[in-house]
């Protein structure tokens, strides 16, 4: 079964006005990376001073899953399978994709030498939709359970607390009634 046209137009249209997307490697591990929308694919940039890309396991030539949320209201809208390629720095289409990506980088320390510094030191990658369906959406909730911690500061509730409060807001009712009555 092959990816329909309807599938490559919500993954476009998803991934060129959602600002994040999360990315999973073929090693399991997930994040959420910026990137720009460009030729057809989402490119990213990562590396010292950048966001991170190690552990994700993208190689050139590799896969990844790539799930778009919504701008608006942060819930997924389209997860898709990606062939990643990581072209050679200074080329054409490394080149056309940096111009893409400097302009949605954020307070770049080295904003006027950051495609210098990107060719040297970090990786582009260029995640193109592979022709597959995109994947179904999930009945119950991705939401990962919090890690146990014992910083947590929620304990039940005091019983007298709720009385405490009736008692406040009395008190507040009854003083905005007094200064109406002295307007």
């Amino acid at each position: 079964m092959t990816q329909t046209l309807m599938d490559r137009a919500l993954i476009e249209e998803a991934t060129k006005k959602s600002a994040l997307i999360w990315v999973r490697g073929p090693v399991g591990a997930e994040r959420s990376l910026w990137h720009v929308w460009h030729d057809g694919a989402a490119w990213l940039v990562g590396g010292p001073g950048e966001q991170p890309l190690e552990g994700l396991g993208l190689t050139d030539g590799g896969t990844a899953t790539v799930t778009v949320r919504s701008k608006d209201k942060g819930g997924r809208l389209v997860a898709w399978q990606a062939r990643v390629t990581e072209p050679t720095a200074g080329g054409e289409a490394w080149t056309a994709a940096v111009d893409e990506l400097k302009g949605k980088r954020l307070n770049a320390p080295d904003a006027e030498r950051i495609a210098e510094r990107w060719a040297r030191e970090c990786r582009v990658l260029r995640l193109e939709p592979a022709p597959v369906p995109v994947e179904a959406l999930p009945d119950g909730s991705l939401a990962a359970a919090p890690l146990p911690t014992p910083a947590i500061t929620r304990r039940p509730m005091p019983a007298a607390l709720p009385k405490l409060l009736a008692r406040r807001r009395r008190a507040a009712k009854k003083d905005a009634e007094q200064d109406a009555r002295q307007d």
